[in-house]
């Protein structure tokens, strides 16, 4: 993790007080509802764990494969905007890596 962000895999909504402990501010979730199935929590019951501790919460779903140029740019409107550091997920990390390298790569992130 940089001073601002950290990658994660998959988090549920009883993890969002390590979440809190290890720092962070902000959450962004880059994992669509239900792709990994039931067993996966849902962005609200996330969402919910994650304002009742106190963080802010986005909820952008990119599809694996599929970031846009749009994806890229709503990205770095959130995050431009969230409270520091950020944590964001996905379902290995992957997806919101790629997103924020992108958005650095365009020069999109405040600094």
């Amino acid at each position: 993790m940089s001073e601002i962000v950290g990658f994660a895999g998959q988090i549920f909504p009883e993890q969002v007080t390590q979440v809190v402990e290890k720092g962070f501010k902000s959450i962004i979730n880059n994992r669509p509802d239900l792709e990994g199935g039931a067993e996966q929590p849902t962005s609200q019951q996330i969402e919910e764990a994650a304002r009742s501790a106190g963080l802010d919460y986005v909820y952008q779903p990119v599809v694996a494969g599929q970031i846009t140029e749009v994806d890229v740019r709503t990205f770095a409107n959130h995050f431009n905007e969230l409270p520091k550091p950020v944590l964001m997920f996905c379902r290995t990390g992957n997806r919101s890596n790629n997103l924020f390298q992108l958005a650095k790569q365009m020069d999109l992130l405040d600094d």
